[in-house]
């Protein structure tokens, strides 16, 4: 047999078993635990997400399944913790639309790439904020704030713990024209508790987050940032009711793997979560955060993340944000 059969008949062997191995590992998957990701603090809405889903893949397929907070730095460094970990689906990133499509127009430079460097695998959720004050603050609705920007340019200061916070705020301060001031912080929870001790004015946060604090009497709700009302508060109007004409801000939530990862064990994956969305707890979860639960094929959430990107970079630019 000449070389060259004998290197294309070896290269020919050495494909199926990879193909082999692959199909193996899918058809075993999941064999030990699942780690989720989660860019954000314990608290969070993209947290109370995960845990929701945690609880729901590992009753239904016999695995542990844990949560592992990284947050900080804008999602910065779960999503490179995920690009460098094993693409062998036992490291999954749960985010949202933060470090996948708003962060490339926020900054310069970003330490990893939302689209080489994972893996997609399906599209969770979507959601929207609510806008809040301090019940203690003279502010009674969308309409005070405003005129209370307007008679104080640059003394008011917002919160914000994710980028959909920030440029939710950024995006009111643009179709306003008011001049209030920006307090970044690692997440969410961690703005609420300054909000609700004084330290900021104002802030949108996601609904998951936000609710309870306002059912029990520590925040005031002014507004939903969405295009209609939320059923967990429907005395809420939507910014645009309340006065802002075209105002539509929301967020998503979405499933990666490492990039490489075998196509067998995403679409695998992909199955699993789209399953458990349906779970009692997941919907419960939707539910008691009035969200939506939208899945999709991997390559539906690459499309959608591509879509997304050029409407961030959109908002953003419109809002007037230099990147950092």
């Amino acid at each position: 047999m000449p070389s060259s059969i004998r290197r294309a008949f070896a290269s020919a062997l050495a494909a199926t078993a990879v193909l082999c191995a692959a199909h193996s590992h899918a058809e075993q998957y999941p064999a030990k635990p699942i780690t989720i990701v989660v860019p954000f603090a314990a608290g969070s809405g993209t947290d109370q997400q995960a845990r929701s889903m945690a609880q729901a893949l590992s009753a239904e397929y016999k695995v542990p399944v844990l949560v592992d907070n990284k947050a900080g730095a804008s999602g910065f460094l779960a999503a490179q913790y995920v690009a460098k970990a094993t693409p062998d689906g036992y490291t999954m990133l749960m985010t949202t639309n933060t470090t996948h499509a708003a962060n490339e127009h926020l900054y310069k430079k970003l330490p990893y790439d939302p689209v080489k460097d994972f893996t997609p695998v399906t599209l969770l959720s979507k959601g929207h904020m609510l806008l809040l004050v301090n019940p203690s603050s003279p502010i009674q609705s969308l309409a005070d704030l405003v005129a209370a920007a307007r008679k104080a340019p640059g003394k008011l200061n917002f919160g914000s713990g994710s980028s959909s916070s920030r440029v939710a705020s950024e995006l009111l301060k643009q179709m306003t024209g008011i001049n209030v001031v920006n307090v970044p912080y690692k997440s969410n929870p961690m703005a609420i508790t300054d909000l609700m001790g004084g330290q900021v004015d104002f802030m949108f946060a996601d609904a998951s987050t936000a609710l309870p604090q306002v059912n029990g009497g520590k925040l005031r709700a002014l507004a939903v940032s969405g295009t209609k009302r939320l059923a967990a508060v429907a005395t809420v109007p939507t910014v645009e009711e309340a006065g802002v004409k075209g105002y539509d801000m929301s967020y998503w939530t979405a499933a990666y793997l490492p990039p490489g990862a075998p196509a067998a064990v995403t679409n695998k994956l992909n199955e699993m979560l789209i399953k458990v969305s349906g779970a009692p707890g997941v919907l419960a979860y939707q539910a008691a955060t009035s969200g939506e639960t939208v899945t999709s094929t991997p390559d539906g959430l690459a499309r959608f993340q591509a879509e997304e990107s050029l409407k961030w970079g959109r908002v953003i630019r419109a809002a007037g944000i230099e990147p950092e």
